[in-house]
């Protein structure tokens, strides 16, 4: 037996082996031998989502061998990635050929596959998630077939695979939609709570690129504003809240302390309201939470699972140290969300089941219907997918 385990270690289990995934040929194999014997196969990243993806199934599938930028296309701003590229890596190796993608999370350490799979995004209200801009993917399906797809050959239901959950097959190239390299002046300021909530609604309308980590014990948010400068980068790279460099320098963060998470998209227009509602539970409730709360903006999309899909959206973030128990307090936070109609993130913690989770995603039993398709045997579900797919 071999044994798997997240980021932060809450998410492990035993596994009859943990493959490493090298060429396309040896993972159509693995996938073909699999079709035989009825087991099931969950691809692993970086392991930095909360949430239950990987964990139960009978083996896993490691793609970290499958890294680095195949090809760029400067004239049609496109790279084709290798979807076991970790996202840090890919800054750099972009920028050489004047592009750099179009938006990217708080955190670089997840593979370009994970990240889009669970819709990774950044803040920003007229910026989409990670997965927006992907134009094309190959991936190895159920039969063990190797497909390439797009909108050209799908449709629309090339939608329900930008944020597959894994659930398609293994993803083992992405061509991602980019734009020209660009710098980013970041700014910090600390703001008491009262005063957050007063002028919320008009610092996000001020700003295009606009988040704040609101500490709960002290009743004061660190918010951070960027703009694209021309100016020249600093080095060495400053200190978080004052930085100012190229995208890919400025816009990951370093988060080493090991916790839980949970986060929920809210409509935009609703977002200040939900977080004051969260910011009096922490005041009232749950005074011994000592970790901040995290508010970001993001633009609709059309992606069918996207949290963003069809509405603009602020992404309201709690945290819990990873050993201490969070489900009393993530359960309260979620009674909020769910007044709200919030959409859980797929890579952090939520209790939501199927019924839930067809009433917040429009295109629910859609996406079974092709996820179906692609993998009719249910290869490529674990515990947590079967839990909540749909019967037909």
């Amino acid at each position: 037996m071999a044994y798997w385990q997240n980021w932060s270690g809450r998410q492990s289990g035993k596994v009859k082996a943990v493959h490493f995934g090298r060429s396309y040929a040896d993972i159509q194999a693995l996938v073909a031998e699999l079709a035989q014997s009825g087991e099931h196969l969950r691809v692993a990243g970086a392991g930095h989502s909360h949430a239950p993806l990987v964990v139960g199934a009978d083996r896993v599938l490691d793609i970290s061998g499958l890294a680095g930028v195949i090809s760029t296309d400067s004239d049609r701003m496109t790279a084709r990635i290798c979807a076991g590229t970790p996202i840090f890596a890919l800054g750099a190796a972009l920028h050489q050929s004047g592009m750099a993608l179009k938006n990217q999370g708080d955190i670089d350490r997840q593979i370009l596959a994970g990240a889009c799979a669970t819709g990774t995004h950044g803040s920003g209200r007229y910026l989409q998630n990670l997965s927006a801009s992907i134009e094309s993917m190959t991936l190895i399906d159920g039969h063990g077939e190797l497909r390439h797809c797009s909108r050209a050959t799908e449709g629309e239901a090339f939608d329900a695979l930008k944020v597959g959950l894994g659930a398609f097959g293994v993803v083992v190239e992405i061509e991602m939609g980019l734009r020209p390299a660009f710098k980013l002046q970041e700014q910090g300021f600390e703001i008491d709570g009262n005063e957050l909530t007063e002028s919320l609604a008009d610092l996000e309308s001020a700003h295009e690129r606009f988040e704040f980590f609101w500490q709960p014990r002290q009743d004061k948010a660190l918010v951070k504003t960027m703009i694209e400068t021309d100016a020249a980068p600093e080095y060495p790279i400053a200190d978080e809240g004052s930085r100012c460099a190229w995208n890919y320098e400025v816009l990951p963060n370093h988060r080493p302390r090991l916790h839980t998470e949970m986060e929920y998209s809210i409509s935009a227009s609703a977002g200040p309201a939900c977080f004051e509602e969260i910011r009096l539970l922490l005041m009232t409730e749950f005074t011994d939470v000592q970790w901040p709360v995290e508010y970001r903006t993001l633009a609709a999309d059309k992606t069918w699972l996207s949290n963003a899909y069809e509405r603009d959206t602020v992404t309201i973030s709690v945290h819990q140290d990873v050993n201490e128990d969070e489900t009393e307090y993530y359960r309260a936070c979620e009674e909020i969300f769910d007044r709200y109609q919030g959409r859980p993130h797929w890579g952090k913690v939520h209790y939501l089941k199927a019924d839930k989770l067809a009433a917040r995603y429009p295109k629910w039993e859609d996406w079974w219907a092709e996820r179906n398709r692609f993998d009719p045997q249910g290869i490529f579900l674990n515990e947590f997918l079967q839990s909540v797919q749909i019967q037909t």
